[in-house]
């Protein structure tokens, strides 16, 4: 099976609701599009997580930002791009209609123009950012693998996406406006 059968799975199942797991830049992730309220509750179910804490949205480019992020005057998506080696989510001013169960009890979101090439494919198939939270219980460390995932997930999740993790671990968290980090990444 090549990767685009997967990828347009994926997104067929996203697209009606679904709950994927699958790889990012340094762990799998779980993820569903963001304006699916019952998805991103099944997803704060599985990991036993409050939706007060808020949630990632990966995306393949910028524009797929618009509507759920107020972009600050000066800054460019070169700024908000990241690599494989050192993924870096921003915390952005969270536009007006973004709803709570995507940013939780704070004014911003956080985002990252995600580097890894299964993850931004399900960007560009689904025409949407996507949820990303890791792919673990609360409090567990995340899976890095299919096997291990479909072990502890099994049914609960609606489709495995195959692929490798690349090697940068949890993104750091960064606030844009004052650069201050608020969660490191890996080492």
């Amino acid at each position: 099976m090549t990767l685009s059968m997967p990828i347009a799975k994926a997104a067929a199942i996203m697209n009606e609701g679904g709950v994927i797991a699958y790889p990012t830049e340094g762990v799998f992730g779980f993820g569903c599009l963001p304006d699916s309220q019952e998805a991103v509750e099944r997803i704060l179910a599985i990991k036993g997580r409050s939706i007060a804490a808020g949630l990632i949205l990966i995306a393949a480019n910028i524009e797929q930002l618009q509507g759920w992020v107020i972009l600050p005057d000066g800054v460019d998506a070169q700024q908000l791009e990241c690599t494989l080696e050192k993924p870096v989510s921003w915390l952005l001013p969270a536009a007006p209609e973004v709803p709570y169960w995507i940013r939780g009890a704070h004014k911003t979101v956080a985002i990252r123009l995600t580097a890894h090439p299964v993850a931004r494919a399900l960007c560009i198939a689904a025409g949407s950012p996507l949820v990303s939270t890791s792919a673990n219980e609360s409090g567990r460390p995340p899976a890095r693998n299919l096997h291990v995932l479909r072990r502890l997930f099994g049914e609960r999740i609606d489709y495995f996406v195959p692929g490798e993790t690349g090697t940068g671990g949890a993104s750091e968290i960064r606030d844009l406006s004052s650069g201050k980090i608020l969660r490191p990444g890996a080492a």
